[in-house]
């Protein structure tokens, strides 16, 4: 097969398994590999809104996940004592949703964006790339396993810490802007609060929220910091000390919270930041979603955004063809605006999600939040 036909993708979430979705559809060879066993599964469920909608009808989802959505009834914000104090009623329980804006549930959404390229891509777990070296008509990828091979375009869609961006690109500590908080999540498989409930608690730098949906929980635990904390992300005992020793004595059901996000298989901890590169492109490599502008959870955008870059660059592809330098272009300066802004939001956002002391807990508690 020719290398100029062929095109590798690291990491099998959204921005992958998207970009693979678009790169088969214009004519090119997948492969797409990811350095876990499978699909990078796990965490909160996804927005669809805005610009995603439209992607998701021309992906021929629509219906499905029209079919399989989900979104939350009511808001609670609650206090030591587990009294409520400000609610919204967002819907009544079986009340129509509007067809402008979805949630859905992240495994959900992967498995239908797997189910329509597993046929055409290469799909190869338990690997990743190590080395590039690139040449005036391909780049060559050494990969863990010892093999190697040939292609015409390298994509990074490998998240935040993205190996590609590493190898290529430069340290991660050169793109990574720490926001001051951190966030811990888990999702449990039974209900810790009813159907549909989102229930909210704060302490001074500090918060802990349930959302129940299809008979699961989302267990989200933040905090904030005035120094960045030194740890390793790929050591979960680490990550998991630290949740602990930041939870330890808080009020509300935090301590039984605490226990089940320590001891829940999907466990997950790390920084809220946000990744800000002058260039998502160099040479014959690109990078797509959380690799090249993440927008940290705070956006509540990360499957969006990786939907949308995924898109905005195949569609540079088809607007210019055998020219890759004019698409590369094309996708740095055409997404740019809407990235700087949802970063832009994302950091405001954060910012009023935690109250800084006992006076912002009480307002919290008895007017909710305003966005």
């Amino acid at each position: 097969m020719e290398s100029n036909k062929k095109v590798l993708i690291s990491g099998a979430s959204f921005a992958g398994l998207t970009m693979a979705y678009w790169m088969n559809k214009i004519g090119y060879h997948v492969t797409v590999v990811e350095i876990g066993p499978e699909l990078k599964k796990g965490g909160t469920p996804v927005d669809i809104k805005g610009m995603t909608v439209e992607i998701v009808k021309r992906m021929g989802l629509f219906e499905e996940i029209k079919k399989m959505r989900i979104g939350p009834e009511k808001w609670e914000f609650k206090n030591s004592n587990d009294q409520t104090g400000f609610s919204l009623v967002l819907r009544q329980p079986g009340e129509e949703l509007s067809d402008d804006e979805f949630e859905i549930e992240r495994d959900s959404l992967l498995n239908m964006i797997y189910a329509q390229i597993k046929t055409n891509a290469a799909l190869k777990f338990n690997t990743s790339i190590i080395a590039l070296n690139e040449t005036q008509d391909y780049i060559e990828v050494f990969f863990k396993d010892g093999t190697k091979d040939d292609y015409a375009f390298v994509f990074g869609c490998d998240g935040i810490h993205s190996s590609v961006r590493k190898i290529w690109f430069g340290q991660e500590s050169e793109f990574a802007h720490f926001m001051g908080q951190y966030f811990s999540i888990a999702v449990v498989d039974k209900l810790l609060v009813d159907n549909g409930t989102y229930q909210m608690y704060s302490e001074p730098d500090k918060g802990a929220a349930l959302y129940a949906h299809n008979n699961k929980t989302d267990v989200i635990f933040t905090f904030r910091t005035k120094n960045e904390i030194s740890y390793d992300f790929r050591k979960q005992d680490q990550s998991k000390e630290i949740v602990s020793l930041q939870m330890k004595g808080m009020g509300w059901r935090t301590a039984e919270l605490r226990n089940e996000l320590l001891n829940s298989a999907s466990f997950y901890f790390d920084k809220f930041c946000q990744i800000k590169m002058q260039s998502w492109t160099k040479g014959r490599v690109a990078l797509v979603g959380d690799a090249g502008y993440c927008a940290s959870p705070a956006a509540g955008m990360g499957g969006s955004l990786a939907i949308i870059g995924a898109t905005a660059l195949a569609d540079a592809f088809i607007m210019f063809q055998e020219d890759y330098h004019s698409a590369f272009h094309s996708y740095n300066t055409g997404l740019r605006p809407l990235i700087e802004k949802i970063q832009a939001e994302a950091v405001q956002t954060l910012d009023k999600l935690l109250p800084k002391d006992e006076q912002e807990v009480k307002e919290m508690w008895v007017n909710g939040i305003s966005f």
